[in-house]
């Protein structure tokens, strides 16, 4: 039995894992879901978190909790693979393997401005899909972002079938913009050697219009995973193809 622990991606939370713990609980392995700072099952309001640190706060506890020589598998989806990241510097020995679904995958500390092109999603050939919250007023910037719902479907869930779109329209909530903060700092030798200490395995989603193919693919390229795989999906299989997804998850422990 292993021990997953699941990890949303922005505008997300633990429920839009409901599927794949079902599954994974029913293939006998012990399932944790967490709702990072702001997310729909957390008491924080998003406008409220200032830092990446703060929004990764309740992944962070998690980890920080776990028994020594515990170790878990986490598992990621887009957002969610910086929070991965992140994890994986800070606890290294306590994780088994790190799974990024459709994922961002860039290397702690990463600089440059081929790592944010790589990183960040161009939704501009879908227009204004964003707005934009300032919850310290209009002279400062946006505390907190979300995606308008008449895009939702057509860029996270096209071939997910409509009652989990219509139940991701109720649940979804706005992001903090602190999450666009999450560089962590320079890289040195060290830390990239302990966190490319831990087994990464990247899912790639072909039919994804939010983290697009070719995104996908330039951030394997700059940090290549020690194993990729590819589902025939919308941006979220955990919605579209759970079985699927179950099957390509268990099949690379």
């Amino acid at each position: 039995m292993e021990h997953f622990v699941l990890v949303h991606g922005a505008g997300h939370g633990a429920w839009c894992w409901f599927k794949l713990v079902c599954l994974l609980q029913g293939s006998g392995h012990r399932v944790s879901c967490l709702d990072l700072a702001g997310a729909a099952g957390s008491r924080v309001d998003p406008n409220d978190v200032r830092s990446f640190d703060e929004y990764d706060a309740p992944l962070v506890d998690f980890m920080a909790t776990l028994p020594d020589g515990d170790k878990v598998i986490l598992v990621g989806h887009s957002a969610g693979g910086l929070s991965m990241t992140h994890a994986m510097h800070l606890f290294r020995d306590k994780i088994k393997q790190a799974i990024f679904i459709a994922a961002t995958m860039l290397p702690f500390g990463y600089q440059t401005e081929q790592d944010i092109k790589d990183g960040i999603p161009d939704l501009s050939e879908f227009g204004d899909v964003y707005d934009l919250k300032f919850g310290l007023g209009e002279d400062h910037p946006p505390t907190c972002v979300a995606l308008r719902k008449e895009y939702q479907r057509t860029i996270l869930y096209q071939r997910s079938p409509q009652e989990d779109s219509a139940l991701a329209s109720i649940l979804l909530r706005p992001w903090p913009a602190a999450l666009s903060t999450s560089r962590f700092g320079r890289v040195d030798d060290g830390v990239e050697s302990t966190v490319s200490a831990v087994r990464r395995v990247y899912i790639k989603t072909a039919d994804d219009h939010m983290v697009k193919p070719e995104q996908q693919e330039a951030m394997i390229r700059r940090w290549p995973p020690g194993e990729v795989m590819v589902m025939d999906t919308d941006h979220s299989p955990f919605f579209s193809a759970p079985e699927h997804l179950l099957e390509l998850i268990l099949k690379s422990l």
